[in-house]
């Protein structure tokens, strides 16, 4: 979907990057990029601003492209009366967020597009989502609107402006509030649970009703209640639970490509049954991390296979050959190759007809009804409004594999052996197929959580394939992302690097990255990176007086500064940087470290005890801060063959609150021992490994094999709860 319309217009955004500016770079509407450029024409013209935010992969934003973006008509009134802006929401979030917060503040629900009109001088006052073209149902248009908007601002632009001013301040006074005095505890994540608990879907997993998203945040959460008990406790036991029956549920659904690999954004039913088919590297990323945990703690290949299955997907599809991680493939394409007719979904489903041709009649019916294929589509009654997959089937596991095989009197693994077969010939029937459209953006904070992925993913499934893939993704940001001057990193690349700032998002996430690289690898290149980005991090984005990280620097032309808070799609930068801080508290053993992070948890403490279900992974974090330090030093050279199995020893396990650190007899050892005095009396020149286990700084004795290694890590699993 290179464009939404013909080449016979043009307008300023033909020399943009981002595939979601260039898709309307020829729609007859006089588009400007967010800038200078359109502020002062605005200014200048006196004429208020259109802003229209979205993303490449957005279906309502395709709709209403073509509804209203494409047609003459609207387009003239858009330039006649208005500047009109377009905003990819990936490459500035901070925009993004500022009027996202007006459209919420104000509707009470948000979304995309996001249609919003500015004054001149950016203050927002009057905005929504989709706008149909036409007047229908009783409801304006979008031409109407506009119209409405244009003769309000020419009969009086000053009654708008002061209105605008009254919003901003309306919109400071709700994001800007007096700092918490509660202090943060244990009850905030008791109360989490129970709020968790009483949200779970005991049938189908996940914790809201239709439509259900993905939220790997509250299954950490849960993994991380679960890790928090004792052993054998009820509680401990009821949270690992919800979160392992929800990952199997959405493994299981549609929400996930059987075919292809990797997970679709959400699911429109309460089944995990029909989704919303487009694919986010940022899905990809967080939802990798979950079913790993889940392996760990349950030895389940289950869970492992379903790591494996996302890693593949991206390795294959989502990476760049530069090693950079694209962002995202739409949810809608063209139904037949040379055709313009497209739908959602249409690279995904099958027909009953189709399946038994391609497979076989034998193969066939037993895939089919694995799969829950029926002749007449199997997509459940009132979620398709628009016969999309009318005789069309999303790919469900209907039946467990044993079921399966013993209805047609087949052993399990016959029949396993069967479904991988089917599954492989549909992957190649498949790819024939027109393509969804790729994002190929490559975005500092995305890859960043990919990162985090696939180097935990190589620690613990021992594929080094994966820690490669991380370093070299690491390696991108760090040659064409980051000034090494100025220590600061750009948002995106795309054909070179833009020219947009990073975000606190982009920050956090990359230092979460570096910091797993470290511990999956031991090289200190990356630890020491990290250190550096956080530095910066403080420098720009933190706040010393009220605690917690804007999400934008210093100097912006955004007119709030705000501070998130909220784990949605993506973990809010806060709840990722109390982690990092965490971490590199214990792995330097300093305290400033640690107050930025109190900090930050207390200045979102009213947050934690009223919403908890909002913020999960800040309350990750708050388990962080509660526990007690838990460093794994591994003592051994870089190259002793007993460094590996080591290492797959300890991440063998679930414990999330550890660090690993290495006293390598190299550069690594010698700049951690800076802050770790005991480091300096490892000696590792001879070829002596060992594994010390320390709580709170005090270590055991050392484990110089296996055996004596596992007898540790057991021992430790045994105590959860007990201090």
């Amino acid at each position: 979907m290179a464009s939404l319309s013909s080449s016979k217009h043009s307008n300023q955004l033909v020399g943009e990057k981002s595939p979601y500016l260039l898709q309307h770079a020829h729609n007859p509407v006089n588009w400007m990029p967010w800038g200078p450029a359109a502020f002062e024409k605005a200014k200048k013209e006196n004429k208020p601003i259109f802003l229209s935010i979205g993303y490449s992969t957005c279906h309502w934003c395709h709709v209403m492209a073509h509804e209203s973006f494409e047609n003459e008509e609207i387009a003239a009134i858009m330039n006649a009366g208005f500047i009109n802006i377009k905003v990819d929401r990936e490459e500035r979030p901070d925009v993004d967020r500022m009027y996202m917060t007006f459209i919420q503040a104000t509707s009470g629900s948000g979304g995309w597009p996001m249609s919003v009109w500015l004054t001149p001088d950016l203050k927002p006052f009057v905005g929504g989502t989709y706008f149909p073209p036409t007047d229908k149902y009783g409801r304006p248009g979008f031409g109407s609107i506009l119209q409405k908007i244009g003769e309000a601002w020419k009969s009086n632009p000053a009654k708008i402006d002061a209105q605008g001013i009254e919003v901003i301040e309306a919109l400071r006074k709700l994001t800007i509030k007096d700092k918490d005095t509660q202090p943060v505890g244990q009850s905030f994540l008791d109360g989490a649970f129970g709020r968790l608990t009483r949200a779970f879907d005991a049938q189908w997993g996940g914790f809201s009703h239709a439509p259900k998203f993905p939220r790997p945040s509250s299954i950490h959460l849960l993994f991380r209640l679960y890790a928090a008990e004792a052993k054998g406790s009820s509680r401990g036991q009821s949270a690992l639970d919800m979160g392992c029956f929800t990952l199997r549920k959405m493994a299981q659904g549609g929400m996930h490509d059987h075919v292809g690999g990797g997970f679709h954004r959400y699911s429109v039913d309460e089944f995990w049954h029909v989704p919303h088919f487009e694919k986010m590297l940022y899905d990809q990323a967080q939802l990798c991390v979950a079913y790993l945990e889940a392996y760990q703690i349950t030895n389940d290949p289950f869970f492992s296979s379903v790591v494996r299955d996302i890693l593949t997907y991206v390795l294959r599809d989502m990476t760049s050959t530069e090693g950079g991680f694209y962002s995202a493939e739409d949810a809608d394409s063209t139904i037949e190759a040379g055709k313009p007719e497209h739908a959602e979904g249409a690279f995904y489903v099958w027909s009953h007809e189709d399946l038994l041709k391609v497979l076989g009649p034998t193969n066939g019916e037993v895939f089919c009804y694995h799969y829950g294929v029926e002749p007449a589509g199997n997509a459940p009654a009132g979620i398709d409004p628009h016969g999309e997959f009318t005789n069309k089937n999303i790919l469900i596991e209907r039946h467990p594999l044993l079921e399966t095989a013993e209805k047609f009197n087949l052993s399990e693994t016959a029949t396993k052996t069967m479904l991988l077969e089917s599954l492989a010939v549909l992957f190649d029937v498949r790819a024939k197929r027109p393509r969804p459209h790729l994002d190929d953006k490559i975005l500092t904070s995305w890859n960043g959580l990919m990162i985090s992925a696939l180097a935990r993913a190589g620690s613990v499934l021992g594929e080094m394939v994966y820690l490669h893939a991380a370093e070299a993704a690491a390696g991108f940001i760090e040659k064409n992302l980051f000034n090494p001057k100025s220590g600061t990193l750009l948002r995106t690349y795309r054909k070179g690097p833009s020219a947009i700032e990073g975000f606190a998002d982009d920050y956090a996430y990359l230092i979460q990255g570096l910091l797993d690289i470290y511990e999956a690898t031991s090289d200190v290149h990356w630890l020491k990176w990290a250190v550096q980005l956080q530095e910066k991090m403080d420098s720009l984005f933190f706040d010393p007086s009220e605690g917690g990280y804007f999400s934008t620097p210093k100097v912006s032309e955004i007119l709030l500064r705000l501070k998130e808070d909220y784990d949605g799609a993506e973990p809010s930068p806060n709840s990722i940087t109390v982690l990092n801080l965490v971490r590199l508290s214990r792995m330097f053993h300093q305290e400033s470290y640690l107050d930025k992070a109190e900090v930050t948890l207390q200045r979102f403490s009213d947050q934690l005890g009223k919403m908890p279900e909002g913020v999960p992974m800040m309350l990750c974090g708050l388990d962080a801060f509660l526990s007690k330090s838990k460093q794994i030093v591994v003592a051994s050279r870089r190259d002793d063959p007993a460094l590996v199995s080591f290492l797959r020893e300890i991440n063998a396990y679930y414990i999330p609150n550890k660090v690993v650190i290495y006293a390598d007899g190299d550069e690594g050892q010698k700049y951690l021992s800076e802050h770790q005095e005991y480091l300096q009396a490892i000696n590792v020149e001879k070829g002596e490994h060992a594994v010390h286990l320390c709580d709170d700084y005090t270590c055991q004795s050392p484990a110089i094999n296996l055996p004596s290694l596992r007898k540790i890590l057991t021992e430790t699993m045994d105590k959860r709860g007990k201090g």
